[in-house]
């Protein structure tokens, strides 16, 4: 479905929340609360009927959400899977999500929360497998020993942090295979970020 604009975001969630108590708006009723003259109004919900997020349902109130909407809705519901992360890149940009995955009864996740598959052996200790999923929550801060997701480059690893006087550490947790720490200086170091922090795993069998 094309994209939308701001504005056409803003009725278009008007219109689906009126809708969801009951019925919905009019055109002089969407006019009064968004300050604008009915016939821009009217254009506006004709530019979402013509992207295929609204149709015609008859009558002076009659608007509803389209069947295509209501099916993006519906594949779109949960948290999204990333499938890469690259440097310069929103984290949930359009072209980095495979799908979406609803964990509403594992766990409680805030709406910025994505989830990220692991590549590697790096953390089987921590119980963290090649192939698994991990439910990453967005922050720009950590406690030492949390295992976190960091931007290093235009590369993603998740390690266990540890937060030095000059530098951090980047613990790998696979004694067997003994990685080694990654030490990156707090300046003139890689080009190093954190994401976020790693609030649960998921193993697809």
């Amino acid at each position: 479905m094309e994209p939308l604009t701001e504005k056409q975001k803003q009725v278009l969630q008007f219109v689906e929340d009126r809708l969801r108590v009951g019925k919905a708006p009019s055109q002089r009723e969407m006019a009064k609360h968004f300050g604008l003259a009915r016939n821009a109004i009217c254009q506006l919900l004709d530019y979402l009927k013509k992207k295929d997020y609204l149709e015609d349902s008859g009558g002076h109130r009659g608007l509803r959400l389209s069947k295509e909407y209501l099916a993006m809705k519906k594949a779109t519901e949960g948290i999204p899977v990333v499938g890469r992360v690259a440097a310069g890149e929103p984290i949930l940009a359009v072209e980095n999500i495979e799908e979406y995955v609803d964990l509403k009864e594992l766990f409680q996740p805030s709406e910025k929360a994505f989830i990220l598959k692991v590549t590697g052996d790096s953390m089987v200790d921590e119980g963290i497998m090649d192939g698994d999923l991990v439910v990453v929550e967005p922050t720009s801060s950590i406690e030492n020993g949390q295992i976190g997701v960091v931007l290093l480059d235009d590369e993603v690893t998740v390690k266990k942090i540890y937060l030095q006087t000059s530098k951090i550490a980047l613990k790998s947790a696979n004694r067997a295979m003994g990685y080694k720490t990654i030490y990156i200086k707090k300046r003139g170091g890689k080009n190093a970020r954190l994401i976020g922090k790693v609030k649960g795993c998921l193993r697809v069998l």
